[in-house]
């Protein structure tokens, strides 16, 4: 227990007698510290018994000792002891006026009373609350080992943390997701932290802050990372109503110890699972889910039994590129990933800030959080993710791909994990629709409902759209004859001819004249369903006003 003024004053050997400023007896005293300076408090860091036998004070001068007092308790002195029968026989009146006035704790210490030994006293009174406080903290440490150990360590670890601080406690995923809270009710409290939580991660591990809790409560919240990494594994968060003492500390250096090695081990394990689950997803991939239900075993409990889609996910194309590519442009900031195998396709450097990690942690601790199980393989910066149709886990990768700009996510139908490649194939196109119009996410579902026309801004196909015209264009420019506007009329018309020369306003065998010229121009025949679609494309990709 710390060591208070009123502890002093009750000590039977000292004999101190309180003067003024007795209703502040239950400061706690940090140190001792005698001094016969007019302004000591340059010399203090606040919290001290400041001791003096009044030897260079202007005894007589009431406003001078009315400035010295003040200057005392500027400096966060929690009270002064006056040593008598040295200097003065008693204590100064005036003296004891303006500490009277300013409320300082004033304590007569009478000649028999050394200063040395109130000195001793404070002394071992520190020493005994630091021996106390690391006896506690030992203490504290081996209830938390213990909880540790349990089957549920994690949540049994947190619920004795907050017994210990008198507060609550939450733990975060390596993304800023609420892993595991205590009490219960402290979930929704912690959750409202993920602001502060975002701007730890952007700091090197191992880092800490101390932060006010969120709106609406009292807390005084300390944030720790956790991790031996340059990069953190998690976060620890506690909140309490009061500034952690020393014991308090203790504790909470312990539960960082210990939730420090729980994720260093899970990581080991997670590496090893990872490379498991590598293996099983190309497998399944490849057509071979016997075998890989068989490598698995009850690793994925009802996954590879059940109705499964896949998520592939890879970083979206920076603005730069897209303007240059004429893709649409996204409306977030700069997409910042690259992949493996697309991204020797692409050429799309791999960004700093790395969201399909982040997405990837994600996934992991959602399934952990539902019990789920699910199978997220990394192959360089690109991420596929296999989990069960309506999982929550698959609402979590989904709602942070739609929500960050910075990756391109395509996802599958339901399927049979036996008809995975299909299920990989259709990511894959939707994935490329995301690309390509600017999208974050786009489900397989969308690209069959959808147009193919957004799909045919890429300069490769305009410039093939801009040769197969351009004898069309240079004709019409040179001569009479509009035989761009007759063959889309025809074209729109389905081959009909009157109802073509009818939306020109011709006859329909000055029609039939001028497709001929087409078919002479072109080299090609129109009767060719396939150079009838070209043409069409053509006119699409490349609008009559370009």
């Amino acid at each position: 227990m710390p060591l208070t003024l009123a502890s002093l004053v009750h000590h039977s050997a000292l004999k101190l007698v309180v003067l003024a400023g007795g209703g502040h007896l239950d400061a706690t005293v940090r140190w001792v510290h005698t001094s016969e300076l007019d302004d000591p408090g340059p010399y203090l860091e606040g919290g001290e018994l400041l001791l003096t036998t009044g030897l260079k004070l202007a005894v007589d001068d009431p406003q001078s000792l009315r400035a010295y007092v003040r200057r005392l308790a500027d400096a966060g002195v929690v009270g002064l002891g006056f040593g008598v029968g040295v200097g003065h026989d008693a204590v100064p009146p005036a003296l004891v006026d303006a500490a009277a006035e300013l409320d300082l704790p004033l304590l007569e210490v009478p000649r028999r009373t050394p200063f040395i030994a109130i000195s001793k006293a404070v002394s071992a009174a520190v020493a005994a609350d630091q021996y106390q406080a690391v006896t506690a903290g030992f203490e504290a440490q081996r209830d938390l080992t213990r909880a540790a150990l349990a089957p549920d360590g994690t949540s049994a670890l947190l619920g004795r943390l907050a017994h210990h601080l008198n507060g609550w406690a939450a733990l975060y995923d390596a993304s800023g997701a609420v892993l595991a809270a205590a009490p219960e009710w402290a979930g929704r409290r912690a959750a409202r932290l993920a602001g502060e939580i975002d701007r730890l991660r952007d700091r090197p591990a191992p880092a800490s802050a101390a932060v006010a809790g969120p709106a609406g409560t009292e807390d005084r919240v300390e944030l720790q990372s956790l991790g031996t990494a340059r990069r953190a594994r998690g976060y620890l968060a506690v909140g309490t109503e009061e500034r952690l003492d020393t014991s308090a500390r203790y504790v909470v250096h312990a539960a960082v110890a210990l939730l420090t090695l729980s994720l260093e081990q899970s990581r080991a394990m997670q590496d090893t699972e990872q490379r498991l689950a590598a293996a099983v997803l190309r497998m399944l991939l490849t057509g071979e889910s016997e075998h890989a239900r068989t490598v698995a075993g009850r690793l994925y409990g009802d996954l590879l039994s059940g109705q499964a889609r896949l998520l592939v996910v890879e970083p979206a194309e920076p603005p730069a590129k897209a303007k240059a590519t004429g893709a649409a442009q996204p409306t977030g900031p700069a997409k910042a990933a690259a992949t493996s195998k697309p991204a020797a396709r692409t050429g799309r450097p791999v960004a700093p800030l790395d969201s399909v990690a982040l997405l990837a942690e994600r996934a992991e601790a959602a399934g952990a959080r539902s019990g789920e199980p699910v199978i997220a393989v990394r192959e360089g910066p690109r991420l596929m993710v296999l989990a069960a149709e309506d999982s929550a886990v698959l609402k979590a990768c989904t709602d942070f791909a739609e929500n960050d700009d910075t990756v391109a996510a395509g996802l599958s139908a339901a399927v049979p994990v036996a008809e995975l490649p299909d299920a990989y194939r259709q990511a894959e196109r939707a994935l490329a629709v995301a690309l390509r119009r600017g999208r974050n996410l786009v489900e397989h579902g969308e690209v069959g409902a959808g147009s193919v026309l957004p799909l045919l801004g890429d300069d490769a196909v305009r410039a093939f759209a801009e040769g197969l015209l351009r004898p069309l264009r240079e004709h019409d420019l040179t001569s009479r004859g509009d035989l761009v506007a007759s063959l889309q009329a025809w074209l729109s018309r389905h081959g009909q001819w009157d109802a073509a020369a009818s939306d020109l306003g011709v006859h329909r065998h000055t029609l039939r004249y001028r497709l001929r010229r087409v078919e002479e121009i072109l080299g090609r025949s129109l009767d060719d369903p396939d150079v009838r679609m070209e043409l069409w494309l053509a006119m699409k990709a490349l609008p009559p006003g370009e």
